[in-house]
């Protein structure tokens, strides 16, 4: 799969900002899909390493915002800790063992996630985490969700699923998912850095694809109002699962 190359090539560069207007989009409609979705179509023309480093700094600032109100901050990350200590830990230690995202496996591991997400999407079953097993189960989630994220650039799965077992208000959750993902990115942002996979015009490619990604956020909140939540998040898991299941069929037939 070719690098992205750093020229002034317009055609490529107004694709890439399309993608994170529209992870924009969903990110505003169901506060959740920006790291999901513009790894998933990034990774169809360029290496996941590189779509990853793209999605660092629209990511971290779409889920700092996300983590307001700021004077709830401080219970819910208090609750959530030691799921933040393994998600640093898991990502860490996933860079370390295997480097960077790069090859044909790391693509097929994001198809499978992402097929594994949109189908537990689809089902909209709950399932419910007993509050004597947080201080055991928190810390694995969060040191799979780290390992997962180090291989593929996506950190939802197994974090979403493991939050929303915990029966929190809708505002908690939306809060307690900016935490988790801002924690992630940071995570993954030092790892590849450490991997020599976040260069300068990455980084800087980074920083000018906020402007989209922020335009594309502020049209979904918009679109929020207008738009049936459950046939959007519908739409979005089935248009997912297709897209993964594509990813593996693909990379496996090379």
């Amino acid at each position: 799969m070719p690098s992205i190359p750093y020229s002034h090539n317009a055609s490529l560069w107004l694709l890439v900002a399309a993608v994170f207007t529209l992870a924009g989009v969903v990110k505003g409609v169901i506060g959740l899909g920006l790291p999901t979705l513009s790894m998933a179509l990034l990774a169809l023309w360029m290496p996941p390493a590189e779509a990853a480093a793209l999605l660092i700094v629209p990511s971290l600032v779409t889920n700092v915002w996300q983590l307001r109100p700021w004077p709830t901050v401080g219970p819910i990350a208090r609750r959530l800790g030691a799921m933040q200590l393994g998600i640093v830990g898991g990502t860490f230690a996933g860079a370390w063992w295997l480097g960077a995202p790069h090859g044909v496996w790391p693509v097929v591991a994001l198809g499978l996630a992402l097929t594994a997400y949109a189908a537990w999407g689809l089902t909209g079953r709950t399932l419910h985490a007993p509050p004597q097993s947080e201080h055991w189960l928190g810390p694995l989630t969060g040191a799979v969700t780290g390992a997962l994220t180090a291989v593929t650039g996506v950190f939802v799965l197994p974090a979403v699923v493991y939050l929303q077992a915990l029966g929190l208000s809708r505002d908690a959750l939306v809060q307690a998912m900016g935490l988790s993902f801002t924690v992630s990115t940071v995570a993954l942002g030092l790892a590849l850095a450490g991997q020599n996979a976040f260069s300068t015009p990455l980084a800087a490619a980074s920083i000018a694809m906020l402007i989209p990604t922020m335009l594309g956020m502020a049209a979904g909140q918009r679109i929020r109002s207008l738009l049936s939540l459950v046939l959007f998040r519908r739409c979005f898991f089935a248009g997912l699962a297709m897209l993964g299941i594509y990813m593996v069929m693909r990379e496996l037939q090379r």
